[in-house]
């Protein structure tokens, strides 16, 4: 009896160790086997992930969302309790030079294998996202059926990656998701008791405009974003950047946030490093190391004070880091790999595929002829949007103060606009007579608001509109047959 009482703390902590190893229940981890601080008994995690583009030109988002899935999958998280939204038009597109595979880096693994194809193609839109975020299985149309069944202990983590503009975040179909119906919903998730704590990572350019004045504390959610309010976000893994990309790659394989934490989450120890902890590793990677001559200011918004601190296991799950030679349980405050080249703006990433296309063609052949084209309606597409929305400007405040009523920046901590049912009117009034804005021209999203703030009425943008359109391109791009952005 003394022996076994003698070995008794050592039985205890064998254990422990062989609860975390094995994940008997993926989704429900004993609190005690990870050491930490939590009170509760088990935890419950759900997680949402989204990949908001389509195209072959945005690789780069699904490779981050299903690299995501990866990182949760690893973590424990059963597949009941992932829910992703992705086009999936990527992994067997013609373009690929791997069928069936997606990497995230260039010498990544295949990020695509086991990922659940829960709404994909016309189903990843904005009305199945709330309806399963918000786990109203009765307001679906199409998917799997998958939604986020959760209760008033559980832990939520969402991940977004994909174009946006100020105020919105692209969809794979229209319309896009504005940022006051994202946080009208969190307010219902919050008001429903429906989870403990939620986490929030955002991929886009002008990110921060989704939160900035519009999400409370109490709502006891932790955001990060990859960009200010007023700025781009940025692709990496690029053809010209250092490690090359695998032969037959023409598109940038991830976005340097997006990598930043999902490369962190690989490498370090989910149940030691804390949220507070990645943002910091996040902010100086995608700053390239601080110095902001490229890259963004990755940001928080929402309940920082009380949320940082808590550990990443809680809403991405525990896997032991992948770096060899670590302790199971030591969190190693190493900094991300330096970027060697510069990072591309979002915007422009996918000029990259089309111009690579262009130049790898044969001259003379179908090919370079097809390339040439697509390269031609893109660019014109672009030109006719700025200049379009310039015009309105003009005729509305004239030559000399056009832009710079159309340009003007709120102060931090205010929203993009007050009356969001007016931006999502202006926009339709300029698609209606100027054509789609696409992922491109989400960047003006600001000037719309600003019409808005200065109290243009909608009649008063239907006529502008009218005036300054008399038609638009006839390119896949300018094209409304995916229906008005708003």
């Amino acid at each position: 009896m003394a022996r076994l009482i003698i070995l008794l703390p050592f039985l205890l902590n064998l254990l422990v160790l062989l609860l975390v190893d094995s994940r008997l229940d993926p989704a429900k981890v004993p609190t005690m086997s990870l050491e930490v601080d939590e009170q509760d008994s088990i935890l419950t995690r759900w997680a949402l992930l989204v990949a908001g583009s389509f195209g072959y030109e945005n690789y780069r988002h699904q490779a981050d969302v299903c690299h995501a899935y990866q990182v949760l999958k690893n973590g424990g998280l059963k597949d009941e309790n992932i829910i992703v939204f992705m086009y999936d038009d990527i992994a067997y597109n013609e373009n690929n030079p791997r069928p069936g595979i997606i990497i995230n880096q260039p010498q990544g693994k295949d990020v695509y294998a086991g990922v659940p194809k829960d709404y994909v193609g016309e189903n990843a839109n904005v009305n199945n996202f709330f309806a399963v975020l918000l786990g109203n299985k009765s307001a679906l149309t199409g998917g799997s059926g998958k939604v986020i069944d959760s209760g008033p202990d559980d832990h939520i983590f969402i991940y977004y990656a994909d174009h946006g503009g100020p105020g919105v975040l692209g969809m794979p179909t229209s319309p896009d998701l504005y940022a006051n119906d994202l946080n009208d919903v969190l307010k219902k998730k919050h008001a429903a008791k429906s989870y403990k704590s939620m986490v929030i990572y955002i991929e886009a350019c002008d990110s921060g405009s989704i939160f900035e004045g519009l999400l409370p504390e109490k709502l006891n959610i932790y955001a990060t974003t990859a960009a200010m309010a007023t700025e781009s976000s940025y692709a990496t893994y690029c053809p010209w950047m250092h490690p090359a990309l695998p032969p037959g790659y023409s598109v940038c394989l991830g976005d340097l946030y997006s990598v930043s934490w999902l490369e962190d989450s690989d490498k370090n120890n989910m149940a030691k490093e804390t949220l507070e902890q990645q943002y910091k590793k996040i902010k100086e990677r995608t700053s390239v190391n601080g110095t902001y001559n490229v890259g963004s200011h990755v940001m928080q918004y929402g309940n920082v004070r009380e949320l940082s601190s808590k550990r990443l296991y809680l809403y991405i799950g525990y896997s032991k880091p992948h770096h060899k030679g670590s302790a199971a349980h030591a969190y190693r405050q190493d900094s991300l790999p330096t970027i060697n080249q510069e990072p591309i703006d979002q915007r422009d990433a996918s000029l990259v595929f089309f111009w690579q296309n262009f130049q790898r063609a044969p001259e003379g052949s179908s090919r370079r002829i097809e390339a040439r084209k697509q390269l031609v309606e893109v660019m014109e597409h672009r030109s006719h949007v700025d200049d379009s929305i310039r015009l309105v400007g003009k005729l509305l405040f004239g030559d000399d103060r056009g832009l710079e009523i159309l340009d003007a920046v709120r102060p931090a901590g205010q929203p993009l606009v007050d009356d969001w049912s007016c931006l999502k009117s202006m926009v339709r009034s300029f698609e209606r007579y100027c054509g789609s804005l696409s992922q491109y021209g989400m960047k003006h999203m600001r000037k719309f608001a600003n019409l808005c703030n200065a109290g243009v009425k909608a009649e008063t943008m239907v006529k502008v509109s009218a005036e300054v359109c008399h038609t638009f391109p006839s390119n896949a791009w300018s094209s409304l047959r995916r229906g008005f952005s708003a």
